[in-house]
């Protein structure tokens, strides 16, 4: 769950390594491995230690890019896997939240149903990952999922509760839901963009 491009890695900036076992990489292997740990807590309903693990997530989302970038150890392997996390938590959270049944179903519907269409026309067109870059709307997407997802789990702590947390998180996290929506709608045109140039491209070649 990418909170700016800080951590992404560009490949026109710096050297690409055809190794896999990276400093990089190894920190997105351990994020995957605690997005089913944060699963695993949201179901058995121990909203602490699950909001621990997301804060974790949502930290060390920038790092392994800089990482990266500083060691001079971008990889191919990493330039997939890196994006791939971050989908991959992104639905997950939000399968474990309306799962736990602290989440409307809404929420699973507005990320998967955007994020499907983008996979399958993805495959169609390039049989691959299209390589686009982060627009301005995607990081707005996912900064303000990154603040809705965490107070709504503080919402459900004895902490917090009768406070107006939880309703905050719903409105930022509805918010989040709509800028997703919209920059999905964003990459898809970008996506037939790209398509129809490397067609005009082939066929002048």
């Amino acid at each position: 769950m990418r909170l700016t491009s800080a951590g992404a890695a560009v490949p026109g900036r710096a050297p690409v390594v055809d190794r896999f076992w990276t400093v990089p990489n190894v920190i997105t292997l351990v994020r995957f491995l605690l997005v089913p740990v944060f699963f695993a807590l949201m179901v058995a309903q121990r909203f602490g230690w699950a909001l621990a693990v997301l804060a974790v997530l949502g930290s060390t989302d920038w790092v392994d890019g800089f990482v990266a970038r500083r060691l001079g150890q971008v990889s191919r392997v990493g330039m997939i896997l890196d994006p791939l996390a971050d989908r991959l938590a992104l639905i997950i959270v939000a399968i474990a939240f309306v799962a736990s049944g602290i989440a409307p179903l809404w929420l699973i519907l507005a990320i998967l149903v955007p994020d499907g269409v983008l996979l399958v026309v993805s495959l169609v067109l390039f049989r691959n990952h299209p390589d686009l870059p982060v627009s301005l709307m995607g990081k707005a997407r996912t900064a303000i999922l990154l603040v809705g997802a965490p107070l709504l789990l503080l919402g459900h702590l004895s902490l917090f509760a009768g406070t107006p947390v939880t309703a905050v998180a719903l409105v930022l996290l509805g918010l989040g839901c709509v800028c997703h929506v919209a920059a999905s709608a964003g990459y898809l045109w970008s996506m037939i963009r790209k398509f129809q140039s490397r067609r005009i491209v082939d066929r002048e070649a």
